[in-house]
């Protein structure tokens, strides 16, 4: 039976979305149904933006966070996500690349390049995220930089007003649209695959008290617009048969 259409339009977001997520709420069981209902909009848009991407030629598989405080978040939830990852014929591909041993961590969902959709109890997020265990696809895009292609990685990111580069959890941050060949080189410079994570994200604020332009109408379109727009990068940066640069140009 096929799943029903996701009307984007019909998604927003409400202060409920936000107060569940707060220091004073995070570990409280009480509000599981309520980031259960945050879960399943984030859900609901990354399933869209699924089909979005796969019209674009890039196959990715949905999957979301945990809603209910549990040992794996420390007892806390101050974050729910959805996140778009390789699909699991593509995992298969680099597990044949690296071997077994090395791609133990592929199982991970979250532990490969991937695209999210997220909230906070302040803010709202679109990114592209490479975790600290994902690195074989840091190695992936520090190659590629490094053999050649750093005019191209300029452009893409330079590409994302609004955006910014990150660096695990340094202070530093570099601003898309501002970038310079040298920042960009500096940025590389202290990235280490398997020692940081790299994050290129966009922070919607949604202060308590001022979240009014969070929850307007069309807000999930913008993000989903957002996400659409950092498939170039994930197609440029991310291992994949079209960019396999993990042992060398």
């Amino acid at each position: 039976m096929a799943s029903p259409e996701i009307n984007v339009e019909e998604i927003t977001f409400a202060e409920a979305d936000f107060r569940p997520l707060t220091e004073s709420a995070s570990k409280n069981p009480e509000y599981n149904e309520a980031r259960l209902a945050t879960r399943r909009k984030l859900g609901d848009l990354a399933k869209d933006a699924v089909k979005r991407l796969g019209k674009a030629g890039l196959e990715l598989e949905q999957r979301t966070s945990l809603h209910n405080p549990h040992q794996f978040n420390g007892k806390r939830v101050r974050r729910l996500w959805a996140y778009l990852v390789r699909p699991k014929k593509e995992k298969a591909r680099l597990k044949k690349t690296i071997g077994a041993d090395l791609a133990k961590d592929l199982d991970q969902a979250y532990k490969n390049a991937y695209l999210c959709l997220a909230i906070e109890a302040d803010s709202l997020e679109v990114s592209m995220r490479i975790h600290v265990d994902a690195w074989y696809d840091g190695q992936n895009m520090k190659r590629r930089f490094e053999g050649g292609g750093a005019a191209d990685l300029l452009s893409l990111l330079n590409g994302l007003p609004g955006f910014r580069l990150r660096l695990d959890n340094w202070k530093g941050e570099w601003i898309c649209g501002r970038l310079t060949r040298e920042s960009l080189a500096e940025f590389f410079k202290f990235y280490t695959p398997g020692e940081h994570s790299l994050a290129v994200e966009f922070r919607w604020p949604a202060p308590e008290g001022n979240r009014e332009a969070a929850l307007a109408h069309g807000v999930p379109g913008d993000l989903l617009r957002a996400l659409e727009s950092l498939e170039p990068l994930y197609r440029w940066s991310a291992w994949s048969t079209e960019s396999e640069f993990l042992f060398g140009a």
